[in-house]
């Protein structure tokens, strides 16, 4: 994988690692084949060919036996790694996987309260990277037009980011363009066509 990155410059500087947790007394009771320094090594890794990528991860929270210190595991991980995005759920026992045979013992508000710190700080961090690209210039794919109004066209830049921008002309839709990122809201970026 690092070397794909580093040798094909043709991929985007965007990756989807799971993790699922940064305890790795619980990454071993998953039988994930992993350890979060092993994580964090393919991490730096890849950083070091693109220092701009922008990374997003799965994280289950509540799996049986979590105790507050592999939450806060977890947690640190986060802040060491600074993902971008996440798709996190609370822990529910699938039949037939050997953790439905786990004693599901964390409680249900203390899953709730740690789910919701998890996304609390991602979306945080996502924030804080996208208020660093107001004022940059970006090569975006246009996808279509904004979900949001009809007047805009849509794409999404090389780190992932979906930017708005102002236009009818929708033979740009499947093309590349190139905006001027001029505000960061919570779930896309607002841009100014250049080119």
């Amino acid at each position: 994988l690092i070397e794909c990155y580093r040798d094909i410059p043709a991929l985007v500087d965007h990756l989807h690692l799971p993790v699922q947790s940064g305890s790795d007394r619980i990454l071993m009771a998953m039988k994930r084949g992993h350890t979060a320094i092993e994580y964090k090594a393919k991490i730096r890794a890849l950083r070091a060919i693109r220092p701009n990528i922008s990374l997003s991860s799965d994280f289950i929270i509540g799996f049986p036996g979590e105790s507050e210190q592999d939450f806060l595991a977890t947690m640190k991980l986060i802040e060491d790694i600074g993902f971008d995005t996440s798709f996190s759920f609370i822990y529910s026992a699938r039949p037939g996987t050997p953790a439905s045979d786990l004693a599901d013992d964390t409680p249900e508000d203390v899953k709730k309260k740690r789910l919701q710190l998890l996304q609390t700080r991602i979306n945080q961090q996502a924030m804080a990277i996208s208020r660093r690209m107001v004022g940059t210039t970006q090569r975006i794919l246009v996808t279509g037009v904004s979900k949001k109004d009809p007047g805009q066209l849509a794409g999404r830049t090389e780190n992932n980011r979906v930017v708005n921008f102002s236009s009818l002309d929708h033979d740009l839709i499947g093309e590349f363009a190139t905006v001027e990122v001029i505000e960061a809201l919570p779930n896309s970026l607002r841009g100014v066509l250049l080119s």
